[in-house]
């Protein structure tokens, strides 16, 4: 009879060693994701309020809403968005997790960014520390906390799932488009609005603005930008914007011009607004925009960003081709009204 060897299937690569090694990395894996989740929402607990916002509604009735917000500085400056505290808010009390409620004032808003800035009385708060958003990567770990119901905060969990997202925002008859917002699928509770998401460090690296569909949230990133802006509400209370007057979309530039001018799009007006800064210098519907003040504009992003309070009342030269051919207006931008 010939030998049979017999392997016992329990050892080996398949055996109870390997299954038991799984099962530990697993669960490593997992303590490692609690972790640094639990200590995400230990470390922003105490920054992140409850915000109950009484408003003025018609007929001088009075109407309650909320959200959340996130404290910035020791002396009681919160971050939280705009469309929480409207212009029509009479007051704004905040709830902390340790039992505090303090009353708050809107030191500014700016609904073309959907960030507001409170102030309550208080020296001694707890102080988030803000990241730079523009150092996050898709499949990074975020965590979103709000305090939707008062002194329980809230706390979910996910990745960036999309980058350089675009999220509309209007006031009044104007309209902005809110640049390179984060999009998670870190679940967005009901009054969430407002609260904060965090890298796995702790560091807000957005301002939760919006649920965008079943599993994705939207956060006003923290970058360059939204610090000026904050900058601007806390000194001004406003931040100002340059408005030029015009609509239009990028258009691929012919091929001799974008060999001659060294790129391949350029800014189509579509619509003049009459009596517009842009109307008054001479921009026609079909004009394709080239470049302001030598800074190239490739798109209507582009020229969004360039509408700093700086420009406003100054003389700004813009590069344009109509016909085929280059000639080159001066433009007075005002302040855009919001």
């Amino acid at each position: 009879m010939a030998d049979l060897t017999f392997v016992d299937a329990r050892l080996g690569p398949g055996g109870p060693d390997a299954t038991s090694d799984a099962r530990a990395d697993e669960e490593e894996a997992l303590d490692a994701y609690s972790r640094v989740v639990s200590a995400v929402a230990e470390r922003l607990k105490p920054s992140v309020a409850n915000l109950r916002v009484r408003r003025r509604g018609r007929a001088g009735r009075e109407l309650d809403g909320g959200g959340s917000g996130v404290v910035i500085t020791p002396d009681g400056y919160m971050l939280t968005s705009a469309h929480v505290v409207s212009s029509s808010a009479r007051t704004v009390s905040a709830s902390f997790a340790d039992g505090r409620e303090l009353r708050t004032q809107v030191v500014g808003a700016d609904p073309l960014s959907d960030l507001a800035l409170l102030r309550a009385d208080e020296s001694d708060l707890v102080a988030a520390e803000l990241g730079d958003a523009e150092r996050l990567r898709v499949g990074q770990l975020v965590v979103a906390i709000g305090n939707p119901y008062g002194f329980a905060s809230s706390i979910t969990a996910g990745v960036v799932s999309a980058l350089g997202r675009s999220l509309p925002t209007r006031s009044r008859a104007a309209g902005r488009i809110v640049e390179n917002v984060i999009q998670t699928d870190a679940a967005l509770n009901p009054g969430n609005s407002g609260g904060a998401l965090a890298d796995g460090r702790g560091r807000v690296v957005g301002i939760n603005t919006a649920v965008a569909g079943v599993g994705l949230g939207l956060a006003v990133p923290i970058n360059q930008t939204t610090r000026r802006i904050v900058g601007a509400l806390m000194s001004e209370g406003r931040f100002r914007r340059a408005y030029l007057g015009v609509a239009g979309g990028s258009r691929p530039l012919p091929p001799r011009l974008a060999r001659e001018l060294g790129r391949r799009t350029a800014v189509e007006v579509v619509e003049v607004v009459e009596g517009s800064p842009a109307a008054r210098g001479g921009i026609r519907p079909e004009d394709l925009i080239v470049d302001l003040d030598g800074v190239p504009v490739e798109g209507a992003d582009d020229l969004q960003r360039l509408m700093v309070g700086e420009l406003i009342g100054s003389n700004v030269r813009a590069t344009i081709i109509r016909g085929g051919r280059t000639t080159t207006l001066e433009l007075v931008p005002v302040e855009l009204d919001v």
